[in-house]
């Protein structure tokens, strides 16, 4: 998760809202990298797990991340969560909460939703107070 953070730190340097994510293989090396690059690309679609996802694909020439970690620095929304399940990972470890479109267990729960495909294991709340504050300063030198 610390690498994640330093990923979403480096989001805020082109006005992006400062979100990070990995993916990681069951030793713990790291396969994909992203951070949110809305502003900076001006694509809608350019959310952190969506970079590392097909930072990912294309390190793995592979669609099916069956035995990866998804670490993200804050709860994946509902496109987020459903990329996840399409990409088949195993496990899913986010830190923040998102109370206003969180989709991981705050205003939906898609990954864990009994009629879903797949399986995925969620680990929530992983340095989770680092995380908020990072969007919490954020967004008050927005304000």
């Amino acid at each position: 998760m610390s690498n994640a953070l330093q990923l979403a730190d480096q989001a805020q340097l082109h006005n992006d809202v400062p979100v990070g994510a990995l993916v990681v293989n069951q030793m713990g090396e790291i396969i994909g990298r992203g951070k949110n690059e809305r502003e900076k690309s001006n694509d809608p679609l350019a959310h952190a797990e969506l970079m590392a996802i097909k930072d990912a694909a294309k390190n793995l020439n592979s669609y099916r991340f069956d035995d990866l970690t998804l670490v993200v620095t804050l709860e994946p929304c509902a496109m987020c969560a459903g990329a996840i399940a399409q990409s088949r990972f195993s496990r899913l470890v986010f830190g923040a909460f998102d109370e206003k479109a969180g989709a991981v267990g705050s205003v939906w729960d898609l990954i864990r939703d009994s009629r879903a495909l797949t399986k995925i294991e969620v680990v929530s709340g992983v340095l989770q107070d680092e995380c908020a504050q990072l969007l919490k300063d954020f967004f008050a030198n927005k304000r």
